[in-house]
């Protein structure tokens, strides 16, 4: 199946899409801060520059997008028709990079949760932000 859009479209629309302040990382850190919990937002010195740092908790949270990481089993992540090769290798750098960086934050000695953007849809957002809160809250992580 052809792209619906020039080159040129494609180009500039794919050039348009943030790496970070996006609308799913910005609405869970105001519901995050609703329920009283300060934190830092992509924090350099950690590996992985995670979109949420919450020292006092010693936890790190990481909102992915479905598409861009790779989210097995999940809608929103549809493997384009076009240039499917191109894509697969980017994704599933992500998805290797997203592994190492967990794995260094583990090492030093931080939780980290992944947040995937469809969790963060009206119909999951509530149960979404009770289950970091949760995990956030008890020692059992």
């Amino acid at each position: 199946m052809a792209d619906r859009h020039t080159e040129e479209q494609r180009s500039y629309n794919m050039s348009r899409i943030k790496g970070a302040n996006t609308k799913p990382e910005i609405l869970l850190r105001k519901r995050l801060f609703a329920e009283g919990f300060r934190y830092r937002i992509n924090d350099k010195k950690l590996p992985g520059k995670p979109d949420i740092v919450l020292k006092k908790y010693r936890t790190v949270i990481f909102v992915n997008g479905c598409f861009w990481h790779g989210h097995q089993n999940c809608k929103y992540f549809v493997i384009p028709n076009t240039r499917t090769e191109f894509w697969m290798n980017k994704i599933n750098g992500n998805i290797d990079r997203d592994l190492k960086n967990e794995e260094a934050l583990i090492k030093l000695g931080w939780k980290v949760i992944t947040v995937w953007e469809c969790d963060l849809k009206k119909t999951m957002l509530e149960d979404t932000v009770q289950r970091i809160t949760d995990r956030l809250l008890t020692s059992s992580l």
